[in-house]
């Protein structure tokens, strides 16, 4: 299982020592939530703080936009060093053409279906990703319960991806912790996203390491 620590819940007062401690616990890459007010209703962060953290970590960033035209900041993105650019289908308007500028930009490219998004809307998209991202909460906050339907979603997923032939890895964020991280191992998923379950932990290491081995 690849674990993805979300730094949204991180403490910004010393996020150095936050991404070292993720490193030193062994997370696989570095989850940078994307928020504009507008497509969510909260903001979180631009590009400035993603480029600090490409600085501090040799981790690969996985960068999620929560955002209005995201396909606006391919450029921006790229510039900070992710691996993964992360946009939101409900968002983009002409989908394929932003995942072509993603990959021309030289990264891969991941798209994100919310709660209420059936993965059915992925069929003629889904050959050409390298991630899908289910969210198992409402997108906008940290701290949510997570949404048990997503399970069925991930199922889902796992079918469409066999049947097209697809190589995308299936990543899934919001209310991951012990026990539904291994609802979500079971179902498939690759990728889990957990903020909250690892940041106020009293061992943060062993909330990394177990869902690593899920």
């Amino acid at each position: 299982m690849i674990v993805a620590p979300s730094i949204l819940s991180a403490d910004f007062g010393c996020l150095g020592e936050s991404i070292a401690m993720l490193e030193s616990g062994g997370a696989d890459w570095i989850h940078c939530d994307v928020m504009d007010g507008v497509f969510v209703p909260n903001i979180s962060f631009g590009f400035p703080v993603i480029s600090a953290v490409g600085k501090l970590t040799r981790k690969p960033l996985d960068v999620h936009l929560m955002i209005v035209n995201p396909e606006q900041y391919v450029g921006r993105v790229r510039d900070c060093g992710a691996m993964m650019m992360n946009v939101h289908y409900e968002a983009c308007t002409h989908l394929h053409r932003t995942v072509q500028s993603i990959h021309a930009a030289g990264m891969k490219a991941g798209v994100t279906l919310n709660p209420a998004t059936p993965v059915a809307m992925l069929q003629d998209i889904i050959a050409d990703i390298d991630m899908v991202l289910l969210m198992s909460v409402n997108p906008g906050f940290g701290g949510q319960s997570f949404i048990q339907h997503t399970i069925k979603k991930i199922e889902q997923t796992r079918a469409l991806i066999a049947e097209s032939g697809s190589k995308a890895l299936i990543e899934v964020d919001g209310g991951i912790n012990r026990s539904t991280g291994a609802l979500c191992a079971q179902a498939g998923a690759d990728i889990l996203v957990a903020g909250n379950s690892i940041f106020s932990s009293a061992d943060p290491h062993a909330e990394i390491s177990f869902l690593k081995n899920l």
